[in-house]
């Protein structure tokens, strides 16, 4: 392929190093993600198992004669692996028998019932999440300001470049879509929209080979697009379909149909925080909702850039959404982890990053300038509460904001950094 038009992805570094350690790699994500462009930049040949070129020759050869699909210089390419989940254990026997490093890099957008029913692959597949692209990544975020030196005391105040709130907004609703980058918004508006209607109508067949019923599938998306960045549970779920959209679910329906959303990397949840905090207080364990890119929860409410501007509640959401999108690619390529707080005295953390080492950061996300010092508030009380409670409190505290222009750290010691400036 040609290096001069690939734009790099944080996770280009974690894949050249998988492919110096384990005879194989699995990158796994959303479609549109960019997985087959990464994979094609650190392989040097390739087999597309979801080509229709020939009626499907190339998944038929893989299938008939797979020492011959595997052919070809290395790292080779096998790209949609689970159009023949068998792929897994053949590549895992082949690695065996070279006995070699780096020999494939697997992309698969969704994950077969079928993977490890006969060897999981340890030590010989490593398997990588991709997930959409970053502000940072999409040169949305100028990068002034690294995580990394808001925990190791090497952050320094800088201006900011300005982003007013229509940007932001055109922002969310792009998304972090390879493909959408250079469009015009008439055009990457429609690409969320188009993902959802291939998700319910082909690719949740293809993965199951059973026929769903759409509308009831399309309900439970719509519902969990309006309650994006909120911690609601299957029984909330449920009345919400009842309440908007008049139809009932129940909650082994709700529950499967999110499974399949999970298998498919639709939703991207955010999981509760906990077990570094030894609180004497009871956590309470529901994950936060989230589709995989905010683009899809607005594509599924049907919102556009008036809506949203018109709104700014439920916009507020949604660049919730963004922000813990960025933070969790952020803090992965650290080798870090995104999580979420809440607790029965009600409260409350929007994102906490914990890196490999143990410490973590208690993040708070507001839309406006305005709203940054209750927000600075909030976390130190968290804190200082923590602390009487002989809990382990948080190494960083900070803001991340949309509307301003400047990161800086305050008198009382919380950061605060604009999205559009932060990087890993």
């Amino acid at each position: 392929m040609n290096n001069k038009t690939y734009l790099p992805r944080l996770v280009d570094k974690q894949v050249k190093m998988e492919l110096e350690t384990f005879g194989a790699v699995c990158i796994e994500g959303a479609k549109w993600c960019g997985k087959t462009w990464t994979s094609k930049h650190h392989s040097k040949s390739a087999i597309y198992l979801g080509d229709p070129s020939r009626n499907f020759q190339n998944k038929e050869l893989m299938k008939l004669e797979p020492k011959t699909a595997l052919q070809g210089e290395v790292p080779r390419l096998i790209d949609e692996w689970q159009e023949v989940p068998s792929v897994w254990d053949i590549v895992r026997h082949e690695v065996d028998e070279r006995g070699k490093k780096g020999q494939f890099i697997l992309t698969g957008s969704s994950t077969p019932i079928q993977k490890g029913i006969l060897h999981s692959g340890a030590g010989r597949i490593s398997t990588i999440r991709m997930r959409p692209m970053s502000l940072f990544e999409s040169k949305d975020s100028s990068g002034d300001v690294s995580l990394q030196s808001l925990f190791d005391g090497t952050f320094e105040a800088k201006a900011t470049p300005e982003v007013d709130l229509q940007t932001l907004i055109n922002l969310t609703i792009r998304g972090g879509w390879p493909g959408s980058l250079g469009l015009n918004y008439e055009q990457y508006s429609l690409i969320p929209k188009e993902y959802i209607s291939s998700v319910i109508n082909h690719d949740i067949y293809r993965l199951e080979g059973i026929n769903r019923n759409s509308k009831k599938m399309h309900r439970l998306l719509r519902s969990l697009a309006r309650n994006e960045s909120t911690t609601a549970s299957i029984p909330t779920l449920r009345r919400d379909i009842v309440e908007y959209d008049n139809d009932e679910l129940d909650n082994d329906t709700i529950s499967t149909y999110l499974t399949i959303f999970e298998r498919l990397f639709l939703i991207d949840n955010q999981m509760a925080f906990s077990t570094n905090i030894r609180s004497s207080t009871r956590i309470k364990q529901y994950a936060k909702r989230h589709f995989v890119d905010p683009s899809l929860a607005i594509a599924v409410l049907g919102a556009n850039n008036n809506d949203l501007l018109n709104d700014l509640n439920t916009f507020g959401f949604m660049f919730e959404a963004l922000c813990e999108r960025d933070l969790r690619i952020y803090a992965e390529s650290l080798g870090g982890e995104l999580y979420h707080y809440q607790d029965y005295k009600n409260r409350e953390i929007d994102a906490i990053v914990q890196l490999e080492d143990g410490r973590w950061g208690a993040f708070e996300i507001k839309l406006g300038a305005d709203a940054i010092a209750d927000a600075a508030k909030s976390l130190i009380n968290i804190r200082d509460a923590l602390e009487a409670e002989g809990a382990k409190t948080p190494d960083v505290l900070a803001v991340i904001c949309g509307l301003s222009n400047f990161a800086y750290q305050r008198e009382d010691g919380v950061y605060v950094v604009p999205i559009n400036a932060l990087r890993p």
